[in-house]
């Protein structure tokens, strides 16, 4: 195993009677990766991310964790800290209760959870809220709890299935933040995502759907390789129908004051947007090509998967 490497998955599959989760996947993490999965619902992330820690055992293939196999007690709280997509801690205990319940479970006496708790709360912003039951926390406070609770042990690799899922913009931003400082501290993420604006905040992004990781790359290297191009369109319009089966484009999308339009040419797809522009009477247009978001590139890539 290159010692580089945190995480190398080799082949791994599992199903669930008739149904392939996971098929023939390999994967790995280097130090200090930020490896972002994502993909659609169903695609197999949570079954893939549970087999590498251990959760769960592959029906073939193999994972190693630090060039261990997962899920050796003695060895998990020194290489893993792993956050559910659910929230999974006591909601009848409180932030302090739950953190040393956590601790106890992977054998840190009292002293050491309490000063590591302060140092994580510190970093979370739930140093004021020991007292209080975690069912009465916000939900970005209940996804910040469970995050401190998978970091008590100071794990070389922390994996978070979704941990933002459903939580305001405002504490999404708050939680990336944290995970930044986590990795520039030198700690390896692996995180699952529904959102695109943060699989660009990733270093490394794999595609996974129906079982398999398809694409794997920098949010740069994948949106290098799209092979369309993006017209941007600015116009004092809010029709989100305007640009729907138009020719010489592929798809577009409506962000209240602009639009994204993804064409095979940019010369045709500009003459088809300024038709339908007149068409629509709609005067003072200004369209750019721009490059291609991480959201249009997966797109593509489910597109490509289905057909």
């Amino acid at each position: 195993m290159d010692a580089s490497n945190i995480v190398v998955v080799e082949q791994i599959s599992k199903s669930f009677g008739f149904t392939v989760a996971v098929n023939q996947v390999d994967l790995q993490l280097k130090k200090q990766d930020i490896y972002g999965l994502v993909g659609p619902d169903g695609a197999g992330k949570t079954t893939l991310m549970r087999m590498v820690c251990g959760l769960i055992v592959p029906d073939a293939g193999r994972v190693r964790l630090m060039d261990e196999t997962p899920g050796k007690p003695e060895r998990a709280g020194e290489n893993l800290g792993y956050m559910p997509q659910r929230f999974s801690l006591y909601g009848d205990l409180t932030v302090m209760e739950n953190i040393s319940f956590f601790g106890s479970m992977y054998g840190l006496d009292r002293k050491t959870i309490a000063r590591r708790a302060d140092e994580i709360l510190e970093l979370t912003g739930l140093s004021n809220f020991k007292g209080r039951f975690a069912d009465n926390l916000s939900g970005g406070m209940k996804q910040k709890l469970a995050l401190t609770c998978s970091l008590v042990t100071r794990p070389a690799l922390l994996v978070l299935d979704e941990p933002t899922y459903g939580v305001d913009p405002g504490s999404r931003k708050e939680f990336w933040k944290i995970l930044y400082r986590l990795n520039k501290e030198g700690m390896t993420i692996l995180v699952s995502t529904p959102y695109m604006d943060e699989a660009e905040l990733c270093s490394v992004v794999g595609f996974m759907d129906r079982g398999s990781v398809t694409a794997v790359g920098s949010p740069a290297r994948l949106k290098s390789g799209f092979r369309h191009r993006v017209l941007e369109v600015r116009v004092n319009a809010r029709d989100p129908e305007m640009f729907r089966e138009l020719s010489d484009t592929l798809d577009y999308s409506f962000y209240g004051d602009k639009y994204r339009v993804v064409v095979k040419d940019v010369e045709a797809g500009r003459l088809a947007l300024e038709r339908r522009l007149a068409e629509k009477n709609v005067p003072g247009a200004l369209i750019r090509e721009i490059p291609p978001s991480m959201e249009e590139v997966f797109i593509f890539l489910a597109e490509k998967e289905v057909v």
